[in-house]
């Protein structure tokens, strides 16, 4: 049994305690930490079954019973709080991303050189049943060489302008998820990325710096070509596919939904709209990620999803950022880290 901590009590690190308290059978959660902790933060906390809450993350890095952290907290608190975990002497498991700073996750990388300490990223998708199968055939040889990768990522609805002025835009926010997932069906990294953007949703989101549309091509380093298309709104809901084209045919995803119900009348054939957002559709990941990382640390074997695979999607964005702006192609080996 794993005794943990989880730094930031807003809406990740509320979906990582309900998993941890329902379904993470060989974890326990001690104590939770939130600058803004309020009494019905805590009362639902306390419902939960988590013994203590604090204001003041400290308590829990000095606690010697706590041996993870889960760091749920704003970005631009991810890196601090991992080195001071590190420091420590605590696993650490980060939701993405480490770090926009590329200087700061090689910090990260630094600290944790020659350490026995277990460190995982949170990119859930890896975890998800769908994008698993897909990986699984790809693994079995059943696609053959992989040719073509597609990947669909849409939003049910925009951020807010305020939201997406900090957030570090589209590619580090929203496609940052795509990017691992492409490295992950891929097996490689990519090489070579151009984009083609558009503001079709917001203006707000135009006025604020970003893009609201893309669509992403990128050359991976076993020879596929890998597309990404982004949306921030389908009026339909949250679209979550991929597809992996081979020598030898092809795996795809569709998306989930409520239910598999095909109704059809005089009228037509209808079925269920996908579900509305991440909270649904990533549910069983969000609980499978926190098992293998626990289980990494029991069993003293590497994270699925560590400090490097964090790395290397925010490369991605920078680089999709960088074509964005000088309309050409990128590659990887120009953003320097």
């Amino acid at each position: 049994m794993v005794t943990v901590g989880i730094i930031g009590a807003g809406r990740i690190g509320k979906v990582h305690t309900r998993s941890i308290c329902n379904f993470v059978h060989n974890a326990k959660l001690k104590t939770v930490a939130d600058p803004f902790m309020n009494e019905e933060t805590e009362k639902w906390l306390k419902d939960m079954g988590v013994q203590n809450t604090t204001k003041d993350y400290h308590e829990i890095l000095n606690d010697p019973e706590i041996q993870a952290v889960l760091i749920c907290s704003s970005t631009d608190t991810h890196s601090p709080i991992s080195l001071e975990a590190i420091a420590a002497g605590k696993h650490v498991f980060c939701e993405k991303p480490i770090d926009h700073d590329l200087g700061r996750i090689r910090e990260v990388l630094k600290a944790l050189e020659g350490s026995s300490l277990k460190y995982q990223v949170g990119f859930n998708r890896r975890f998800d049943h769908n994008f698993a199968a897909v990986k699984q055939a790809v693994l079995d040889g059943k696609v053959g060489d992989p040719h073509i990768i597609r990947i669909t990522s849409r939003d049910p609805e925009p951020p807010s302008p305020a939201y997406v002025a900090v957030s570090g835009g589209m590619f580090l926010d929203m496609t940052i998820h795509d990017f691992d997932m492409v490295r992950f069906l891929a097996g490689c990294d990519a090489e070579e990325i151009y984009v083609q953007s558009a503001v079709l949703v917001d203006p707000g989101i135009g006025e604020a710096g970003d893009v609201d549309t893309a669509v992403i091509t990128l050359k991976m380093a076993n020879g596929a070509i890998a597309v990404i298309d982004n949306s921030r709104r389908a009026a339909y809901g949250y679209d979550q596919r991929a597809e992996v084209f081979g020598s030898k045919g092809m795996a795809a995803t569709s998306n989930d939904t409520a239910s598999s119900l095909v109704l059809s009348t005089a009228e037509g054939i209808t079925g269920e709209k996908p579900l509305y957002f991440f909270l649904e559709r990533y549910t069983e990941s969000f609980a499978k990620e926190i098992t293998c990382f626990i289980d990494s640390i029991e069993n003293d074997t590497p994270t699925l999803v560590g400090a490097e695979d964090g790395l290397k999607p925010v490369l991605m964005g920078i680089a999709a950022k960088k074509s964005v702006e000088e309309h050409r192609p990128v590659k990887l080996s120009e953003i320097v880290y």
